[in-house]
């Protein structure tokens, strides 16, 4: 019986071992795909990440999973430069929300309907596919390589975002801080 509870303990250090080995989770060579996980995806049917927003309305109307009604659906934000495509979905899918920078795909968010499918199986299924999540909490599982980040987050959502577009609008943004603070430190030497 001691030797059974020692290789135990033995074999729960190896897999503990594995899992912060470089070799066995996926290198930043590789793109983080773990040893017999498949790369992670940029689309999600015919919809994808990097699709120009025309390319996105013509994918939408022509598949069934989803309620696009044409442009009251897609609204445009001038001072982000962004445009946000929001539609209804059939059967599985409640909600999709795009959003596109220059004329790009770079988030696609699913809000799925919890009646007919559940968290657990949707995580299951994605740690099947793409090996463990590169962070996870009670709220969310994130998977992540070189250029794509794909989450499911509770109560139901799975995200797509391009990781290059979503980092040029994280610099913009504190670029505009910058400007914002700079411009309120100038107008109150004023007085």
């Amino acid at each position: 019986m001691r030797a059974f509870f020692v290789l135990w303990r033995l074999s729960l250090v190896i897999s503990a071992y594995g899992q912060n080995d470089p070799q066995a989770a996926g290198s930043a060579g590789d793109g983080g795909v773990q040893n017999g996980a498949e790369p992670l995806p940029i689309s999600y049917r015919a919809i994808s990440l990097g699709m120009s927003l025309d390319e996105l309305k013509t994918a939408l109307s022509k598949d069934a999973l989803f309620g696009y009604r044409g442009e009251e659906d897609v609204s445009f934000i001038p001072s982000r430069e962004e445009t946000y495509l929001e539609t209804a979905g059939a059967s599985f899918i409640k909600r999709a929300l795009f959003q596109t920078k220059a004329d790009k795909v770079y988030a696609m968010t699913f809000t799925l309907n919890t009646s007919l499918v559940d968290y657990y199986s949707v995580f299951t299924t994605l740690v099947k596919k793409y090996g463990e999540p590169a962070y996870l909490d009670p709220g969310q599982a994130v998977w992540e390589d070189d250029s794509t980040r794909l989450s499911i987050e509770r109560p139901l959502a799975i995200k797509y975002i391009d990781k290059a577009i979503l980092a040029s609008i994280i610099d913009e943004a504190g670029a505009r801080k910058s400007q914002e603070i700079r411009l309120r430190e100038e107008f109150l030497s004023d007085f």
